[in-house]
């Protein structure tokens, strides 16, 4: 069984609107959603939680955030998202842009300090980079496995097995994370 985080799609606006002011212009969609991936990733294995909570899958280009995926090539017919409160439809060159304003905490009120830091470190290491450069690396992740034109979904376990997680702490994680979908989906209910 696959873990199920929650998705928190002001939080992954906040972190992509986080990350966009750090590029201070135009970023290729696909290059802020491998930094979002690349951060998610971090945070799963660092703290047992990924910043976003979206779905993770692979597909040709690599790794991606599901959902983030979906808001990103939204067109106006679907109706707009929180999403959009914070970061702009892909223009013909397939970049983005924050639309939310410049003071950055006054629209990041979701993420916290850790997540913060940890969006500058990504963006420190992997921001130089270009889109095609962060989809060659993020190939060489162990979770990848080459859809053949489709996608497929990651199991999350791989990512702590593959960063050297006992079955233990797999398991803990595990509980932790399914405890914690199963109290926001009942507190939704």
């Amino acid at each position: 069984m696959t873990m199920k985080f929650v998705f928190d799609e002001r939080k992954a606006a906040q972190a992509a609107a986080h990350l966009l002011h750090r590029q201070d212009g135009p970023m290729p969609y696909i290059k802020l959603i491998k930094l979002l991936y690349l951060a998610d990733r971090r945070a799963f294995v660092e703290t047992g939680h990924p910043v976003t909570g979206d779905r993770l899958v692979s597909m040709n280009n690599g790794p991606v955030l599901s959902t983030i995926l979906d808001l990103i090539r939204q067109t106006e017919g679907l109706g707009r998202s929180v999403w959009h409160e914070y970061v702009s439809d892909p223009d013909a060159r397939f970049t983005v842009t924050v639309t939310c304003p410049a003071e950055l905490d006054a629209v990041d009120d979701e993420l916290s300090e850790y997540e913060r830091d940890l969006l500058d470190a990504i963006f420190l290491e992997f921001g130089g980079a270009s889109e095609w450069d962060l989809v060659d690396y993020t190939h060489t992740l162990p979770e990848w496995t080459d859809p053949q034109g489709s996608s497929v979904a990651i199991d999350p376990k791989t990512i702590l097995k593959s960063e050297g997680f006992t079955k233990k702490e797999v398991a803990a994680v595990e509980s932790e994370v399914t405890a914690f979908h199963d109290l926001h989906t009942r507190y939704l209910a």
